[in-house]
């Protein structure tokens, strides 16, 4: 018996169009797809804290979407992706974009591999190791990190991943101003997003931040 009702739907719809998306029906369907699965291995995986699936729906499908407008590059990293946020979300907007998912912790990404296979998500992949240990070859020209980690560690972390032109996008609640302080000082903030996410208390920040010579 499928966990995700017409009401999931409903406030899926809803959010989307309160946040001012174009989105397709079968974007919409995968959307709800990977939420039937998060709620399923939630109960035996402990992927997020949230078990309210109409919260999932706002506090998780929403949030991630609500960085869409923002988002430009065709290669990018969710570092620290958890249950696949925003990276999953972001990777059914963008099919043309890449979006490489890592994750530490193998529970995470054993399910994180389950969902690119269900629905069948070509454009993402699925990397189990820690950010300071993992090398590619070619730089990603967006990193984004949902409440991974201290802006310094985000940028430390990820900085052999990167180059001149990558741009570190840092979802936040309120906004840091003491995480600022300790940021690396040839790192600034480029861009400071207030974001309203449907059905969501509480303030939401998008940090664009750069490398400047």
């Amino acid at each position: 018996m499928s966990l995700v009702t017409d009401q999931q739907a409903h406030l899926l719809k809803q959010g989307i169009k309160l946040l001012g998306l174009a989105i397709t029906e079968q974007q919409q369907q995968l959307l709800l797809g990977y939420l039937e699965l998060l709620a399923k291995w939630n109960k035996a995986y402990n992927l997020t804290a949230v078990r309210d699936i109409n919260e999932m729906v706002s506090r998780h499908l929403l949030d991630s979407l609500s960085i869409v407008p923002y988002i430009t590059g065709k290669n990018w990293l969710d570092v620290g992706s958890g249950g696949g946020m925003p990276g999953i979300p972001l990777a059914i907007m963008f099919p043309d974009s890449d979006f490489t998912l890592l994750d530490s912790n193998g529970k995470k990404t054993r399910f994180l591999t389950q969902v690119v296979l269900e629905l069948k998500l070509t454009n993402v992949h699925v990397v189990n190791q820690r950010a300071e240990s993992f090398h590619v070859k070619q730089p990603f020209s967006g990193i984004v990190s949902r409440a991974f980690s201290s802006l310094e560690d985000f940028i430390n972390l990820t900085k052999h991943l990167a180059d001149q032109k990558t741009q570190w996008f840092a979802m936040k609640g309120l906004y840091p101003e003491e995480e600022l302080q300790t940021l690396p000082k040839e790192f600034k903030v480029e861009s400071d997003y207030q974001l309203t996410v449907p059905n969501c208390d509480g303030q939401r920040h998008l940090l664009v931040i750069k490398h400047h010579q």
